[in-house]
């Protein structure tokens, strides 16, 4: 009886702590037309402090839909665009010798900001991306002898192409679980597409105003932390994720050797905190199964390794998640 009395309460608050959702999704809503899975992505993000990949083609507003998101929110925002020829320093910074002041003072790069854009980030080499993977991992930077905390919060969206792979470096698997979600962006419907340039042709992008401030996200996402998980639903997110890496245990003995290696420990982190935040934009206390099938994709696709013989039979990690929900007993 405690126990309901306790969720009621913290359904209540988060009633009343989540109104801000609706602001964030009517003014994202007003430049950005469709994606919806897109926009609920990246809320997911930003309130349980995880870090996004977006995958798909050019012009699907994958870049629109994050300045917008920087605009609502009122947070700094810089955008690095990788190539080839990029440096550690022109992301992290770097250390300048003044001739004025005869002494070395140091220049931060555009990482030093709120939401961070990293656009076509595998074109970068790998001493770039280890770079911008490092400031996302440990949430500081060590330009020369000084180490800066980044400031907080602090949301890396970085964005890659899948359909040209010339020049570019693909993320090695290691660097790809920083990531908390992978977002793969699909075509907008017909009548979206006909609103997008009616959009387009009237040359005016409504003009947004701020609907909250960073320290409101920091705030939300105390609250976020506590929406309430059952051991059930625990249950569930370490069944899912056992599933990726022993899926004969689960009667999947067709995926035995379709798996070159399972999900880490950070896909059921991660799925517990992304369930949470899902929750939590849902206006609910406490986490449900569904919640945790709506993000499974996001959070497991780019955790699972594809074997030779899985490329061979054309079969992607999405169709391997779809069979393991089937099969999982849900609580």
């Amino acid at each position: 009886m405690e126990q309901l009395v306790g969720i009621r309460e913290l359904n209540d608050l988060i009633e009343r702590k989540s109104t801000f959702v609706d602001a964030l999704t009517m003014g994202m809503n007003k430049v950005i037309v469709g994606q919806k899975h897109l926009v609920e992505s990246l809320l997911v993000g930003l309130l349980s402090d995880g870090h996004i990949l977006l995958e798909g083609v050019p012009g699907l507003a994958k870049t629109l839909a994050i300045k917008t998101l920087a605009n609502l929110i009122d947070a700094d925002f810089s955008r690095i665009q990788f190539t080839p020829d990029l440096l550690p320093a022109d992301v992290i910074g770097t250390v300048i010798y003044s001739q004025k002041d005869e002494k070395f003072s140091v220049r931060k790069g555009p990482v030093f900001a709120n939401l961070v854009l990293a656009d076509e980030i595998n074109r970068a080499p790998a001493k770039v991306q280890s770079a911008l993977l490092e400031a996302m991992q440990e949430r500081q930077v060590t330009i020369g002898d000084s180490t800066f905390a980044l400031g907080d919060p602090f949301l890396v969206l970085a964005t890659q192409n899948p359909i040209e792979q010339e020049g570019t470096y693909p993320l090695p698997e290691a660097q790809v679980d920083r990531f908390m979600l992978k977002v793969v962006i699909d075509y907008p419907k017909k009548d979206e597409e006909k609103l997008i340039i009616r959009q387009n042709l009237a040359k005016e992008m409504p003009r947004l105003s701020p609907a909250l401030t960073p320290a409101d996200i920091i705030a939300a996402r105390d609250v976020v932390r506590k929406v309430y998980i059952d051991e059930k639903i625990e249950r569930y997110i370490v069944d899912l994720v056992f599933a990726t890496r022993f899926p004969k245990d689960y009667g999947l003995d067709n995926l035995q050797d379709m798996i070159a290696f399972g999900a880490s420990p950070r896909a059921s982190i991660n799925l517990a905190l992304a369930a949470r935040a899902y929750a939590f934009i849902k206006r609910r206390g406490y986490v449900i199964p569904e919640d945790v099938r709506a993000i499974c994709y996001d959070v497991l696709r780019h955790r699972i390794g594809l074997s030779y013989e899985a490329e061979a039979n054309n079969m992607t990690s999405e169709e391997m998640i779809t069979e393991i929900l089937n099969v999982v007993e849900v609580p």
